[in-house]
């Protein structure tokens, strides 16, 4: 009789499964379902960053297919940057990176998240790399050619390196891709503690050993003071230029003309002349892009360090000469 009592009081507990069931184990269902979502994510942000690169690669293509039609700096994607969240990101601090050479030896992309601290204080050394399609020739007012660096000396300090050095033209070196190169210095000098992203791919067509130009990209993080995205094609006024190996035909309009010096355009009635001596004495600063013909030239007036050497290496070097002095 005790036993049949004491069998009807723990049938309600053995119902409700008190002290008799074994507990469910959430936690690893929960790591489970963790795990899976984690793996999922990371498959998403593969999958965005092949899509960003696949994106990229066609954009890339399609400027290769593109003709010079007279305007030789065009806006690609309305002039903004598509830059990800991930390439804007500042947490590691600025840094510099460049692609391998290709199969061809031809530099690939030039990337960097800009910072004032990057900017070179050294003195600049001459270049001394000879990038594919380097076919060099004097034609009117100077070279055909410069040594042009994707991401520009001014900006990082990186000088003979053959990852970040093309052929391009004078015009495409300078005044197109200068103009940009000097809108960022200008920005991270004026504000040592922001980041620019940037991003130079020089653009070839096929096997061609002579870029047909470079894409250019920049952005400011955490302001827009510095937004663009143009394609600058590699041409120059007055030459053909065979971009299979960077040999060239010169028009008569383009013809390296020898004459008599010009007389210099400044006051200075000591200033050396403008003509196209390779072996006249030149000045020019250890992070700028001008060269001077006049020392005392307004342009240097407030340099500490002013350099000299011929025009011709300076010319060679990327040089141009400096506006107040045409």
């Amino acid at each position: 009789m005790k036993k049949k009592i004491l069998k009807l009081l723990l049938m309600p507990l053995l119902a409700l499964g008190i002290g008799m069931q074994t507990p469910p184990m959430p936690t690893e269902s929960h790591a489970a379902q963790s795990t899976v979502v984690k793996a999922a994510k990371k498959h998403q942000s593969q999958r965005v960053k092949k899509q960003a690169a696949a994106s990229s690669s066609q954009s890339d293509e399609q400027l290769a297919q593109l003709n010079y039609q007279g305007t030789q700096t065009i806006s690609v994607n309305n002039g903004q940057p598509d830059f990800t969240s991930e390439d804007l990101d500042t947490s590691h601090g600025a840094w510099q990176q460049y692609g391998n050479l290709d199969r061809l030896n031809r530099a690939t992309q030039a990337n960097a998240l800009l910072n004032r601290s990057l900017m070179p204080k050294a003195k600049r050394e001459p270049l001394n790399v000879t990038p594919t399609g380097w076919h060099n020739k004097k034609i009117k007012g100077g070279y055909l050619y410069n040594r042009s660096h994707l991401i520009g000396y001014q900006l990082t300090g990186q000088n003979n390196n053959w990852k970040n050095l093309i052929t391009g033209t004078r015009s495409l070196n300078d005044p197109e891709m200068v103009r940009y190169e000097d809108e960022v210095a200008d920005y991270l000098r004026t504000h040592p503690n922001d980041y620019v992203r940037y991003q130079v791919t020089p653009i070839f067509r096929g096997d061609e050993l002579l870029a047909r130009g470079v894409h250019m990209q920049a952005q400011s993080v955490n302001s827009q003071a510095i937004k663009f995205n143009v394609y600058i094609f590699n041409v120059q006024d007055g030459v053909t230029l065979n971009y299979a190996d960077g040999t060239s035909i010169v028009d008569n309009s383009a013809q390296n003309v020898s004459s008599t010096p010009a007389v210099s355009k400044t006051t200075n009635s000591q200033a050396p002349s403008q003509g196209n001596n390779d072996q006249t004495t030149v000045y020019v600063t250890p992070n700028g892009t001008k060269y001077h013909l006049d020392r005392n030239c307004r342009a240097l007036a407030r340099s500490k360090t002013v350099d000299s050497m011929t025009q011709g290496q300076a010319i060679a070097d990327g040089y141009t000469l400096c506006g107040f002095e045409r």
